[in-house]
């Protein structure tokens, strides 16, 4: 099995920063794309930004030029570097690993538990 586990969440005030990172452990072949993701009360589920295995990244359109996301493919841990933060990044973040448990086997989506991020003066 594969295990997700986020940390780095908390309340910060409007214009602060916060980090998040997420690793990936248990028993597997191969991590491959990681990616944050964000749901707010009442919304959808919706991409916040994602990196492949070689560190390519996609970014959603509202935080571009404020996140950051990075991997060290080592640890199997992503990190996402949140700055400038608005009221409207307030949202439970979720982590997504990308793994194969065994060579030559199926892509998996593995989910972490999620951290609660709250941006509030």
């Amino acid at each position: 099995q594969v295990q997700v586990v986020e940390s780095g969440g908390g309340l910060v005030q409007p214009g602060g920063s916060l980090r998040l990172s997420c690793a990936a452990s248990g028993s597997f072949f191969r991590i491959y794309d990681m990616g944050w993701y964000r749901q707010a009360p009442g919304k959808q589920r919706e991409l916040v930004a994602g990196i492949s295995r070689d560190g390519s990244t996609d970014y959603a359109d509202a935080v571009k030029g404020r996140f950051t996301i990075a991997r060290d493919n080592a640890k199997n841990t992503v990190y996402l570097e949140m700055n400038s933060l608005k009221p409207e990044d307030t949202a439970v973040y979720y982590c997504k690993a990308v793994a194969s448990r065994y060579i030559g086997t199926s892509q998996t989506d593995y989910w972490g538990q999620g951290t609660q991020v709250t941006v509030s003066s």
